[in-house]
């Protein structure tokens, strides 16, 4: 007798993604001699510093590291909910198996999963740091690769109206974000986009075996076992970086505002989004000059999506510590449910350019990408997505709408 596992709905290994929001398991019998249900738990098994996942029979009950459920004799399945435990992400791919067994502790079925969660560049260890730049390189490709539609959807035509200006500015990058990150997971799978923690000293992100070192010039340096040094953009090699002052792996600038600065901007979306200006774009702008700190070439620097990646994470922070998930919410976004007063692409019910293809006015002439990159462990936001899919990204007021991410230290609700 055995057990059959699925996870997020599809029996391959590609769904086998976990974060801190639930996500449907499925158990079923094979082989079984038809008679009574079977009783089995289900437990995990981890590896050393490896993540940790939990079980509920429901998906917004209790979670707990053993569960015991029925399942049948007939084949028929039985779906459960399993979750990442908040604050033990997974290190590895595949660190942390899901185990299941009878009542004589015979192992009937193992599933391994990575509980993959977008963490804190500055800690991660040498082998994720490792497989970060290595996809980021390959997407690069030394400058023939697809991340050139990425350096294109910032600058492309108008995207400046369509990204920055305005309350969409929060929502068009989350997306951006997503669908770079779902592009580098089609190369690793166990790959996220690390943050900066720009308003703390990050001495391991600034290395030239990570990021790089601008030398006197701001020609960024990097180590030689380092792929990012065949880093291009626009037929030209390499990066300019050029530092203005201390460098931010030793020395924090005390003018970008803190987190908790951040975070106390305001209860309501329109107050909040003010960190547009800071901490946003003095991370931009007070550490580095080059392409770093200009809209039209900032994204020819890799380091762009990772400070990006921690104004996001500051957006989902403010998110879950007051609850601004729903779009139905007022204080979770400028306007009501259907306003058309905004630009296009800024209210809450348009199509986020360029994933929608729209190459008219008021919309940017050109739409680099296409449709935003699907995903094994989600459905959503498809690919056209809306300024309101970008809200609940860990599903915590409809389950249907998580986009298949988190942070490390930003819980499901």
């Amino acid at each position: 007798m055995r057990i059959d596992l699925t996870v997020n709905n599809v029996g391959d290994v590609s769904a086998r993604y976990l974060t801190w929001a639930p996500s449907p398991l499925r158990l079923r019998l094979l082989d079984a001699t038809p008679g009574q249900d079977v009783v089995v738990t289900l437990s995990e098994d981890r590896q050393s510093n490896g993540g940790s996942v939990r079980f509920c029979a429901t998906p917004s009950g209790r979670y707990t590291t053993m569960l015991k459920i029925s399942v049948p004799t007939s084949g028929t399945s039985v779906i459960v909910y399993v979750q990442g435990k908040f604050g033990a992400p997974s290190q590895a791919d595949g660190d942390v198996s899901i185990v299941v067994s009878n009542d004589s502790k015979s192992v009937l079925g193992r599933l391994p999963v990575m509980v993959r969660v977008r963490r804190n560049a500055d800690q991660l260890t040498s082998a994720e740091r490792d497989r970060f730049i290595s996809a980021m390189a390959q997407l690069n490709n030394r400058g023939t690769g697809r991340f050139a539609d990425f350096r294109n959807m910032h600058v492309a035509g108008r995207a400046n109206d369509q990204a920055h200006g305005g309350p969409g500015f929060l929502p068009w990058h989350r997306a951006y974000l997503l669908d770079l990150e779902r592009e580098l997971q089609a190369i690793d799978p166990a790959v996220t986009i690390p943050y900066w923690r720009f308003d703390r000293p990050a001495p391991n992100l600034f290395t030239s075996d990570f990021i790089g070192m601008p030398d006197a010039l701001g020609t960024v340096r990097f180590s030689p076992a380092n792929p990012l040094q065949f880093w291009a953009t626009d037929g030209v090699q390499g990066i300019l970086r050029r530092q203005l002052g201390a460098s931010p792996g030793t020395q924090a600038d005390p003018n970008i505002l803190t987190e908790k600065q951040t975070l106390a901007l305001g209860s309501s979306y329109q107050k909040f989004r003010i960190m547009q200006g800071n901490p946003h774009g003095s991370a931009h702008s007070n550490y580095f000059g080059g392409s770093i700190s200009s809209i039209p070439t900032a994204a020819k620097d890799p380091l762009f999506f990772l400070l990006h990646c921690n104004v996001d994470r500051l957006w989902a922070k403010w998110q879950s510590q007051i609850g601004r998930y729903d779009a139905k919410v007022a204080a979770a976004y400028d306007s009501g449910l259907t306003p058309t007063s905004l630009l296009a692409g800024h209210n809450l019910n348009d199509t986020l350019w360029p994933w929608n293809g729209i190459v008219t006015p008021p919309r940017p002439s050109t739409a680099p990408g296409g449709p935003m990159a699907g995903s094994s462990c989600v459905s959503a936001p498809g690919a056209d997505p809306l300024v309101s899919d970008m809200l609940d990204f860990q599903g915590v007021v409809n389950s249907s709408a998580k986009l298949g991410f988190a942070y490390d230290d930003v819980p499901s609700s």
